[in-house]
């Protein structure tokens, strides 16, 4: 019986080891649009969500992949802040890399390209939503005015130097994170304007060592049922 406990305890340290190794992958985050700040109200969506936010660690910084639900498509308005999209930002030495837009997962090209900005002072305006210090925007603000935007429904960049414990900064309004948006969907169909994260959840339980723990341990009680039968 000695020897079945001692088995099994090898394998909850196979499974310690596992565990451990899963814990040091890249941490991802998905936050849904769901804060509804459209012109003309919020049709028969009020709650959206109309698209999602992940955030995922990279090196030392952060990949922002930021997809719109089908119909939906990325514009630059006053309404927005004359940004894409903006989220909050103030480390100093953190800057916008690396970005694209999309549609549908194919590239877009935007003649004068797309640029980034953190750590703004003074911060910037979007109806509704607050101010912002972070965001992404088309280089000449003509190529993407309006309705007169390329059609876009994806972006992806990178922040660097930085955690996303760091980019998951509120405003003073309570916001994450905008999308200035024409929305296409199903219920809000050609109404335009920002929608945003507002409320950001807690961790998953039972990820990490906590699920590891609780492994070992019914390993643990299931040695000691066996060896109390055979007793």
């Amino acid at each position: 019986m000695k020897s079945s406990l001692s088995q099994l305890l090898v394998i909850a340290g196979v499974a310690g080891a596992v565990g451990l190794g899963v814990s040091t992958k890249a941490q991802a985050d998905t936050f849904q649009l769901t804060s509804c700040h459209l012109s003309g109200g919020c049709g028969d969506v009020p709650n959206g969500p109309f698209g999602t936010v992940t955030l995922t660690t990279q090196g030392t910084g952060v990949l922002f992949d930021v997809v719109l639900n089908s119909g939906n498509r990325f514009v630059e308005t006053g309404a927005g802040g004359d940004q894409l999209f903006a989220f909050n930002d103030n480390i100093a030495t953190s800057a916008v890399t690396n970005i694209s837009a999309t549609l549908n997962g194919s590239t877009i090209t935007i003649a004068g390209g797309l640029s980034g900005q953190t750590h703004v002072s003074p911060a910037f305006h979007a109806d509704g939503t607050g101010d912002w210090t972070a965001g992404v925007f088309c280089t000449v603000a003509a190529d993407c005015n309006g309705g007169s935007a390329p059609n876009m429904n994806d972006l992806h960049f990178t922040v660097t130097n930085a955690t996303i414990a760091q980019l998951l900064t509120a405003n003073a309004e309570g916001n994450y994170f905008i999308a200035d948006i024409l929305c296409g969907q199903t219920g809000c169909t050609g109404l335009t304007g920002p929608v945003d994260v507002h409320t950001v959840p807690g961790p998953i339980v039972g990820a990490g060592l906590p699920g590891l723990i609780m492994a070992c341990g019914g390993l643990l009680a299931f040695a000691r049922r066996r060896r109390q039968r055979t007793a």
